[in-house]
């Protein structure tokens, strides 16, 4: 069973969507258990993931891959309350949010929260650059805000005035690069694809310049130099995800001109 929140007068539920994540669902499962519920929207995974969920008293929903945005307001929409906390299921509730999040919703001074999201990468949570703060808008009623339908990149929409809550909300990134390069190669296919769908033109100039930018941004600016190695290798990694991205929205859009000749 899940523990009841300290606080009766706004229940919580958390939420998230899961496939194929069993070997980073428990220390998520086990953050959320202050929650009131905890919902979990599977898309078919085969490892176990829906089997650990239910034995860490989770409710779990099997629903087809509908694309992030969509597949997160599907989860939203199962709850049993208005107020939720929407985690990935690499995502852990450090002991400072759950403690700021419990005293805030005691009596919510706005409809939905941001906080800080720290990336752990090779070994090192990243403190600086483009890895933190990371503010992510996470805790809302639903009755004021919704996720987005973009199927990469997703976020939540609402039109009133977003709280900050200090402490982390832990993001234990893929453990090898070989899985981290992979997921951001699914990443910059959808958008990509996405770009092309809403009629972004990319130009030569964008493709090779907006690298340099984020890298002088986040690791220069920002100092993402001072999370040593890891954060070196997470930049270059980043820089190159811009690259692909334009490069494969090219490559798309050439495909298209040549399949109306």
């Amino acid at each position: 069973m899940v523990d009841q929140p300290t606080t009766r007068q706004t229940p919580l539920s958390a939420v998230l969507i899961t496939l194929n994540c069993v070997d980073s669902l428990r220390a998520t499962l086990e953050s959320l258990q202050f929650c009131s519920e905890i919902v979990v929207v599977d898309s078919g995974s085969t490892d176990g993931t829906r089997e650990l969920a239910e034995s860490m008293g989770a409710r779990v929903l099997v629903e087809s891959w509908r694309g992030f945005g969509p597949q997160k307001q599907f989860a939203i929409d199962q709850a049993s309350h208005d107020w939720v906390l929407c985690v990935d299921s690499d995502e852990i509730v450090s002991d400072k949010l759950r403690e700021n999040l419990l005293a805030e919703l005691r009596a919510p001074a706005y409809k939905a929260y941001e906080f800080p999201r720290c990336n752990r990468f090779m070994g090192r949570y990243l403190k600086h650059g483009e890895g933190y703060p990371d503010l992510s808008l996470r805790l809302f009623n639903r009755k004021h805000a919704r996720w987005s339908d973009d199927a990469v990149h997703e976020k939540v929409i609402t039109l009133d005035v977003v709280g900050q809550l200090t402490g982390d909300l832990l993001h234990h990134s893929e453990e090898s690069i070989e899985s981290y390069l992979a997921k951001q190669n699914r990443y910059t296919t959808l958008g990509a694809q996405a770009m092309l769908a809403e009629g972004v033109e990319v130009s030569l100039s964008k493709l090779l310049l907006s690298p340099a930018f984020r890298f002088f941004k986040f690791y220069v600016l920002r100092g993402g130099w001072r999370d040593g190695l890891p954060g070196l290798v997470h930049i270059m990694i980043g820089c190159f995800n811009s690259f692909a991205k334009y490069a494969k929205h090219l490559e798309l859009a050439r495909r298209g001109d040549v399949s109306n000749r």
